[in-house]
């Protein structure tokens, strides 16, 4: 947890030794209501809360909507945000207490009730959407509300509840205007974040302005915001060069991040680790011609992240060897040590253990404009298919559409990227292997979950270490999925811009409202 919250002081002293004179860092008065315009890749899924769990619908549900807690920059501990205080009030860890601020109003200009938080929370769990965030609220059994008091009972012990109130699973919506059983599919939000959305095209953008009714954790009013969505990294690239852009957030594509030069006078960049990583998932169904164990290791046997990350990336990410990233608490190198090198012999041997017919033909999936996410897929397909071992038909998906195809089997193999909803490793454990996790991939062991379930009962965080690495020698063992890499973060803005370094600090909040010119 420390060693987190130290990685963002670093990156936040590198870009302050980049900037300019310090007078100029401060915001100018005279520029408080010109827009900033935000370029991203990054998809939005829903606006409704109960209906996403991706990086880029995340990004905006952190400036529209409100949360009981939120995460103060560089923070690795929840602190209140709609919530005046929150906390467990037993000893194990089952039922958890907030008392909600008395001056919270909707954008309509309704005050907020407790009453609204516990529909919030019930109608995501209720919905239980096959792209929503219910899995992360697997340790929900209900919710009472009472006057300005809220009352979680959880149906295990979970110390990490308190980081999970604090992610895009726990917007607060207005009760009035969104429907019990179902999504929302309009255009409009209704709730108390530091912005309004004023308007949305899917797909194109979402124009944001301060919302003069906001009370919270934020103790500043953002300039006027424009997000812009671009349909690949080739696209953001040209909305960049053309200065479209005020600020470029994810993701730029990597032969352009790999020359961006933080001497640049005409630019600011923000360059730190993150705890962002890709996975190859792997269909574990037994429809899947990967069900078989040993298939999956034998497909780990073969995949060169060395090679991935020099040609495909450029060396804007790093190798990474195991389901926790490196700074987080609980990282470990498992399949480093499993599958040390690529090895087609090694590979061959577990095949012919399994009786499987040569080549093995399986399906990979990715998601069109994410990065380098076509080149990645045309590499790993080149070191999968080493001495005929696999035959790999890759085919690219528009984001919503890939998200469907996978939750639905549809694929045996797929990349996913992983943004980190919280600083604990815990983010990284039922979401990514735990039984009924959010890839959809239908894999389950009981000593995983058991240690999933042994890291939440420890509120010091610093002892979930070992579980964490246990939990991840059986995940390198059972290959339910293949860590490939982990994400070096990059925010350029133009050099009348500043808090470019606010969007991306590893607690999974997007600050827009840090974002000031100059």
């Amino acid at each position: 947890m420390r060693s987190v919250r130290l990685w963002i002081l670093v990156a936040l002293l590198v870009v302050a030794s980049v900037g300019v004179a310090g007078w100029q860092l401060m915001p100018a008065k005279e520029n408080s209501n010109r827009t900033i315009t935000v370029g991203t890749t990054d998809a939005v899924t829903s606006l409704d809360p109960a209906g996403a769990y991706d990086a880029g619908s995340w990004a905006l549900f952190s400036n529209v909507f409100q949360s009981l807690l939120t995460f103060e920059p560089g923070g690795a501990k929840p602190e209140p945000d709609a919530a005046r205080r929150c906390g467990f009030t037993d000893a194990g860890l089952r039922t958890y207490r907030c008392t909600l601020r008395d001056d919270l109003t909707f954008a309509s200009g309704r005050k907020v009730t407790a009453a609204d938080v516990k529909f919030s929370f019930d109608r995501v769990k209720r919905i239980n959407d096959e792209v929503g965030p219910a899995s992360l609220l697997s340790t929900l059994g209900s919710v009472d509300a009472s006057g300005l008091t809220v009352t979680f009972h959880l149906s295990s012990p979970d110390a990490t509840f308190p980081f999970k109130l604090a992610t895009g699973a726990g917007s607060i919506v207005d009760s009035t205007r969104y429907p019990r059983r179902s999504l929302r599919t309009d255009n409009a939000v209704d709730g108390t974040g530091p912005y309004v959305l004023k308007t949305y095209t899917q797909g194109v953008k979402a124009v944001l302005s301060p919302n003069p009714r906001y009370e919270g954790a934020v103790d500043r009013s953002g300039s006027p915001v424009v997000l812009r969505y671009y349909a690949n990294s080739q696209a953001l690239q040209v909305g960049w060069k053309d200065k479209e852009l005020d600020v470029v957030a994810r993701q730029l594509p990597p032969a352009q991040l790999a020359a961006l030069s933080p001497s640049d006078p005409k630019q600011r960049v923000t360059e730190a680790d993150s705890a962002e990583t890709r996975n190859l998932v792997l269909n574990v169904r037994e429809t899947s011609p990967l069900h078989d164990r040993r298939v999956r290791q034998a497909l780990a046997s073969l995949v060169d992240r060395g090679r991935l990350v020099d040609r495909t990336y450029r060396g804007t990410t790093d190798a990474l060897y195991g389901l926790i990233p490196a700074g987080i608490t609980g990282h470990a190198t498992s399949f480093f040590d499993d599958y040390p090198q690529p090895d087609a012999k090694k590979a061959r041997a577990l095949l012919a253990e399994a009786g499987v017919s040569l080549p093995v033909r399986f399906t990979y999936g990715y998601a069109e404009g994410r990065g380098a996410a076509a080149e990645e897929a045309a590499e790993l397909k080149r070191q999968l298919e080493t001495d005929g071992l696999f035959k790999v038909t890759t085919e690219g998906f528009e984001w919503t559409e890939f998200q469907k195809k996978y939750a639905e089997g549809g694929l045996d193999a797929w990349a996913v990227g992983w943004v980190a909803d919280y600083p604990d490793a815990d983010t990284f454990g039922a979401p990514l292997v735990g039984t009924g996790n959010s890839m959809k991939n239908g894999y389950s062991n009981k000593d995983v979950d058991r240690l999933i379930k042994e890291t939440r009962q420890d509120a010091d965080r610093s002892r979930t270490a070992d579980a964490f690495r246990r939990l991840q020698v059986d995940v390198a063992e059972d290959v339910p999925l293949i860590p490939l890499w982990q994400r070096k973060d990059y925010v350029v803005s133009s050099e009348d811009i500043s808090g470019g370094q606010y969007l991306s600090d590893g607690t999974g909040v997007f600050r827009l409202w840090r974002l000031n010119w100059l």
